[in-house]
This record gives C-alpha cells, structure tokens and sequence, in this order.
C-alpha cells in the first residue's frame, strides 16, 4: 500500500495523475498512517472545495460604458456627414466633367471651322503667281547683259 502512495504521489507532484488516481490517492492518503502533510493539504483542497462557492466572488471591473443613446446620435451624425461629403464629391466629379465636355465641344467647333477656312483659301493660293511675272522680266535683264 504504500508503495502505491508513493507511487501516485510521484504521478500527482509531477502533475500526471488522472482525476480517478487523485481520488484514490486522497483515500490511501487519508486512510494510512503517517503522510501528515498530505493528509493536511487534501483536508485542507477538501474545504476549499466546500467554501469556493459561498466565499469566492468575481471583482466586478469598473467600467466607463456609453450610453446606447449617445452612441445612437454619434452614428447618425457620421452617416449624414458622411452621405454630404460623398454627394458633394460626386456633384464636384460631375461639374468637372460637364467642364470637360464644352470644352473639348468648343475646341471640336474650333478646329471644324479652321478647316473650313483653310478649304476657302485654297483659290487664293493661285494669287501667288501674279508677282512672278516681276520676277521673270527681272531675271531676263539680268540675262541680257
């Protein structure tokens, strides 16, 4: 007997008993002669086991909690200034495109009529032989020399 005392002593300081061989530990334990201090300490886990529900008690945390109210008012007004800033974003994004398009519709009309223009002036470009003439008579003294 108590060789199995030692033996499941050895097992519980090592912390590798069952819950079945702590049991039957405290029974030898208590049971036998000597082993003082073990009779002491499983006495002792015995009362603590019979005191841990009326004595014990969880310390509450002091805690600063919000009221569900405030948190409520606080939302809302992130969603409205949120729903603002992105409805100003977008009306901003849609001026700028607006701007885009005249602009490139005024520079569209620009070039349309550049065109035209250039398309007009092709008979002028015949007026550019009148001076030769000048030219060819100048050319002819020079020759007669």
């Amino acid at each position: 007997m108590k060789s199995r005392i030692e033996e499941l002593l050895d097992k519980y300081w090592e912390g590798e008993t069952s819950l079945a061989e702590e049991k039957e530990l405290r029974n030898l334990v208590l049971n036998a002669e000597g082993y003082e201090k073990e009779k002491a300490l499983f006495s002792a886990l015995g009362q603590f086991r019979s005191l841990e529900p009326q004595q014990l008690s969880v310390p509450k945390t002091q805690t600063r909690s919000f009221s569900p109210q405030w948190l409520r008012w606080a939302a809302s007004i992130a969603m409205l200034l949120g729903t603002y800033w992105g409805w100003s974003t977008y009306q901003q994004k849609q001026a700028e495109q607006q701007a885009y398009k005249e602009v490139m519709g005024a520079l569209a009309m620009i070039q349309s009529n550049l065109s035209k223009g250039q398309q007009q002036m092709t008979p002028l470009s015949d007026l550019k032989y009148l001076n030769t003439t000048h030219k060819l008579f100048q050319l002819d003294q020079i020759i007669e020399p």
